[in-house]
C-alpha cells in the first residue's frame, strides 16, 4: 500500500492534540516510513512577508501570496512548499504525483516573491513523520481515514472547513463519527 498523494483525515480521539481535525498530505510513504504536512492549521502569527524579511527574500511587485502552516511536530524551523506540479525546482523537488509536488529549497521561495512560483501553493513549518510500519498501525487503530487529494481542497484558503470537506469526499458526515472505535 502506497498512500503518497493521498489525504490523512485524522479521527475524532486520535489521543495526540496535534492532530486533532487535522487534513495531512502524504508526500511520501514506503516500507521506510511516511512523511506529510499538514494542510488545514494555518500558523497564527507569521506570515510569507515575515518570512521574506528574515530569510532576506527580495520581494517584486509580483511578488505571490502564499500561506505559512504548522505542517507537523519534527523540525518546525525547516520549510516545505507543497505545490502545484507546474513548477519543479531542478533536482530539488519531490514530484509527488500528477498533481502535486513538494520542494524544500530556498529557490522556490524566491521564486514565488518574484512572481514566478507555481500556480498554487503553501508553506509548510515542520512536518509529519512515521517510521516503518507506524502509520499503518495508525490506520488499523482507527486514528485515520485516507483519500484521495483534490487540489481544490489541499490549496483552498478555508482551512476551517477542510477536515469535514475531506471526510464529505468519503460520504462520512462528521457529525456521525464517534471518539471511540468499535470492532465487528
Amino acid at each position: 500500500m502506497n498512500l503518497s498523494g493521498k489525504l490523512l483525515i485524522a479521527m475524532p480521539g486520535m489521543g495526540d492534540p496535534r492532530f486533532e481535525h487535522s487534513v495531512v498530505f502524504l508526500c511520501a510513504h514506503s516500507d521506510d516510513g511516511a512523511m506529510g504536512l499538514i494542510v488545514n492549521k494555518p500558523a497564527p502569527d507569521l506570515s510569507f512577508d515575515d518570512l521574506q524579511d528574515q530569510l532576506g527574500i527580495k520581494r517584486s511587485d509580483r511578488s505571490q501570496e502564499i500561506r505559512v502552516h504548522f505542517g507537523g511536530p519534527v523540525e518546525h524551523s525547516r520549510g516545505f512548499v507543497l505545490h502545484s506540479a507546474d513548477y519543479g525546482g531542478e533536482g530539488a523537488t519531490l514530484q509527488v504525483d500528477t498533481l502535486f509536488g513538494m520542494t524544500a529549497t530556498i529557490d522556490i521561495l524566491n521564486a514565488i516573491a518574484a512572481g514566478e512560483g507555481p500556480s498554487s501553493s503553501l508553506l509548510a513549518l515542520g512536518y509529519a513523520g512515521w517510521g516503518p510500519g507506524q502509520l499503518e498501525n495508525e490506520i488499523l487503530r482507527n486514528g485515520w481515514l485516507t483519500c484521495d487529494a483534490a487540489p481544490e481542497l489541499v490549496f483552498s484558503d478555508q482551512n476551517d472547513s477542510k477536515w469535514s470537506k475531506a471526510l464529505r469526499t468519503l460520504g462520512v458526515d462528521p457529525i456521525s463519527l464517534s471518539s471511540t472505535a468499535g470492532r465487528a
